[in-house]
Formats: structure tokens, C-alpha cells, sequence
């Protein structure tokens, strides 16, 4: 009832009777009624490395103690300790960062750097795709639910996405000699003044539902847009820091090296952060002062060093390869069990399971996946959704998950769709 007088109406939960959470440990959550949950969501692909994990939190409540903020007017060892990592563990040449407090954060900086850096202003985004909360952000993001803001600024085009299950040119991978990509060119020479500035993109694009880019695809649109005097954006918040298995980006498994990357979310195991990186000479492009008061933080900055010293340390990007793949082959048994299952797709711990009502139209099941939700939450099991029409569940385990949860999860996905299917 509280939630509902004093915080906006916009600030949506999930479920007909919302779950009000009361602590984490692990993979697990539990409710204010001491109810326990198997957490397959994380926080929406936040949780890293399992709730309240002592390895982190016991840096983080040093680091509380010592020093709690002091803005970026002073520079701190956290800070510099974070962006020296980030140098090592980035892809290429990216060796600069800009922290912030979230990804809409890091997205903002990436497009304000990019415009700077190449005297462009045009910036590419795909269709399907989700970049935040903030203006800007908002009118990167190509899905229509989530970008009622009113006034949206301008020098944003987007592109067909590479959405393989819904092609938007009714082909067919990999007889489509991806066409989507290719077709970036023909949008850059009809919808812009020939120049561009860059194309921010997620690699994996995870409100929109799970959607993967096929083989090769980033490779040309990467080329497509330097060509056209632009920069190639990647888009981690929820890509990143092992969530796609055997690698700490998801670019990485598309052998493309982008001129900037956007990080966030699990970087930090939940604590609120973002960041921008970047080679040396575009970061230099960025005129006039700046500050970010709670950018890298003291105590953001342990949580975010710890979070990725923990998963470097515990190979959990090799974990997440692993049990997802066991992840994966637990739900494409699913997929031939029930009807409903229209599509199953994914990369490493970062899955999701398209619901259709019928598998020859594919026309969305949303209302089944809102069913499928609730009764998830009722055996135990806490997921997402998301999608254009709601109707894609989505999955986010912690990296460190054993396998024996990976089987749970599948038992209780599998009975659910049962019930739900029932009505």
C-alpha cells in the first residue's frame, strides 16, 4: 500500500500480489514472510557472484569505515585500482574510464564522447533494443512501452535489429547472407546526412528478449559504421564480466573489437554503477570540464574490484559456460515437451524462452507468460520477462550457480508451464 501512495505510479513490480523481499544469501532470496526463492533473475542480470557474498561485502563494509565518498574532484586508490582492472580485462585497446551510476549513465557518456570525438552527431540504434531510464537513453531504446517521455532529442535513427525468430525481412539465418547487418548501410544513406557518429548496440539485446545476433553479424555493422566516419558502441551492462560464458565480454565471442564499451549492472554484484571505456585518444575527444559525484565512488569502486577479482579468481566465466550450456540443453528439452515454447535462445548464464500461442504464426503468448511468472514464484522460482510483447522469460542465475540448481530450475519451469498451460 505504501509502495503505491509514495513512490510513482511508473515504478513497476512484477506479479498480481507484488513479492516484497526481505534478504538474500547465495542464490537464494526470501520474502518478508520467510518464503524462499531459487533467484534466476539476479537483481535483472545484476547479481554476479550471489547475494550478500562475504568476499565482496566484507571489502565493501571496510571500505565504508574508511572512506565513503568523496566525490571525483579527489582522486582515491579505489578508483584507480577499478580503472587499472578495467584496462586489463577490456577487449583491444580500451584503456580509459568514465564512471557513473548506472548503464542509462554510461550509455549518455558513450554518445556525448562519440559526437565530440568525431564531429558527427547521428547516432545508430537497433530496433528491440533497451539503453535506460534517462532522456537520452530513452530514445536509444526500440521498444515502445519504454519510451513514453515526451519530448525525445534528436540525432537518433534506428535500425531493423537482428531479431533471427522474428526477422523483420521474413528471411531465414544463414541463407539471409545477413541482410540485417548489410541493411545498416542502405539506413545510414537514407536516414542520416551520410556521416554518423556511431552505433551503440547490445550485444545480446536482454529486455528486448534475449535476442542474439547471429555469426559474423557484428563484424560487418562494425565495419559499416566506420566507414561512414562513426565509432562502434558495445553496449555490456548485461553482457558483461563473464555473464556469456569462457569470456569477460560478450563482443568477444563476435571477434570484434569496439571503440567503446558500456558496462554496468553486474559489475558490481548490485551496488550502483556504470562505466564507460575507451581508447586513449577518443576519451581525450571529451571537451570541457566534468564531474560525476558519486562516479566511482570508494566504496562503489571495492565493490565493483572485488566483484571482478572474484570472478577472475573462481574462473566463473567458465562456470557460466558450463552450467549453461546444461542450462540450455535443460531447456530445449523443454521446448519439445511443451508447445508453448516458440523459440529458446542464448549465451552463457543469459537465456530466454520465447512463449507463442501457436509455434507457425508465433504469435506471442503474453498472457501464458505472465501465468508462467506467477506460478514460478508459487514453486519457488523467481525469473523475469521481456520481450516487445512481454511474452519472453527471461533467465540470469548467479555465475557462481552449481549445477544441481541449473536441474531445479528446469523441474520447476517445467511444472509451471504445466499449471499455467491449465489455466
Amino acid at each position: 500500500r505504501k509502495h503505491k501512495e509514495y513512490l510513482f505510479n511508473c515504478v513497476a513490480t512484477y506479479y498480481k500480489d507484488p513479492l516484497v523481499l526481505d534478504h538474500g544469501k547465495g542464490q537464494y532470496l526470501c520474502d518478508v514472510d520467510g518464503k524462499q526463492y531459487l533467484d534466476f533473475l539476479g537483481g535483472i542480470v545484476t547479481i554476479s557472484v550471489g547475494h550478500a557474498n562475504e568476499k565482496v561485502t566484507s571489502k565493501i563494509k571496510a571500505q565504508i569505515d574508511r572512506l565513503q565518498h568523496a566525490s571525483t574532484l579527489f582522486p582515491s586508490e579505489p578508483i584507480v585500482a577499478l580503472a587499472e582492472k578495467m584496462a586489463q580485462i577490456a577487449p583491444g585497446k580500451l584503456q580509459k574510464s568514465y564512471f557513473t551510476n548506472s548503464g542509462s549513465e554510461a550509455n549518455e557518456v558513450a554518445v556525448l564522447t562519440a559526437r565530440m570525438h568525431t564531429g558527427n552527431y547521428d547516432i545508430l540504434a537497433l530496433r528491440h533494443g533497451y539503453s535506460g531510464h534517462t532522456q537520452l537513453a530513452k530514445s536509444l531504446t526500440g521498444l515502445g512501452t519504454w519510451r513514453k517521455a515526451g519530448i525525445v532529442p534528436f540525432g537518433i535513427i534506428h535500425a531493423p535489429g537482428p531479431y533471427c525468430y522474428r526477422c523483420p525481412y521474413g528471411l531465414s539465418y544463414p541463407s539471409c547472407d545477413l541482410h540485417c547487418a548489410k541493411d545498416v548501410e542502405e539506413v545510414i544513406k537514407t536516414s542520416t546526412g551520410g556521416v554518423v557518429a556511431g552505433l551503440l548496440a547490445e550485444t545480446i539485446q536482454g529486455l528486448g528478449g534475449v535476442v542474439v545476433p547471429p555469426p559474423g553479424y557484428f563484424k560487418i555493422v562494425a565495419n559499416i559504421v566506420r566507414n561512414y566516419g562513426g565509432l562502434f558502441i558495445s553496449d555490456e551492462v548485461q553482457t558483461g564480466f563473464g555473464r556469456t560464458g569462457k569470456r569477460w565480454f560478450g563482443i568477444e565471442h563476435w571477434e570484434v573489437e569496439p571503440d567503446m564499451m558500456t558496462c554496468a549492472k553486474g559489475m558490481a554484484n548490485g551496488v550502483p554503477i556504470g562505466c564507460t571505456i575507451t581508447r586513449q585518444e577518443i576519451a581525450d575527444s571529451y571537451k570541457g570540464l566534468t564531474i560525476s559525484t558519486f562516479g566511482g565512488n570508494p566504496v562503489t569502486s571495492v565493490a565493483a574490484k572485488a566483484t571482478i577479482d572474484l570472478i577472475e579468481e573462481d574462473r566463473l566465466m567458465d562456470n557460466a559456460e558450463t552450467t549453461g550450456k546444461r542450462f540450455r540443453e535443460g531447456l530445449d528439452a523443454l521446448e519439445e515437451k511443451h508447445a508453448s515454447i516458440g523459440d529458446v535462445r542464448g549465451m552463457g548464464l543469459m537465456l530466454g524462452v520465447e512463449l507463442v500461442k501457436d509455434r507457425k504464426t508465433k504469435e506471442p503468448a503474453s498472457d501464458l507468460a505472465n501465468k508462467v511468472l506467477e506460478r514460478a514464484r508459487s514453486n519457488g522460482l523467481v525469473i523475469g520477462k521481456g520481450g516487445l510483447y512481454a511474452n519472453v522469460l527471461r533467465m540470469s542465475p548467479p555465475l557462481n550457480i552449481p549445477a544441481s540448481d541449473i536441474d531445479q530450475a528446469v523441474s520447476i519451469l517445467d511444472k509451471s508451464l504445466e499449471e499455467a498451460a491449465k489455466g
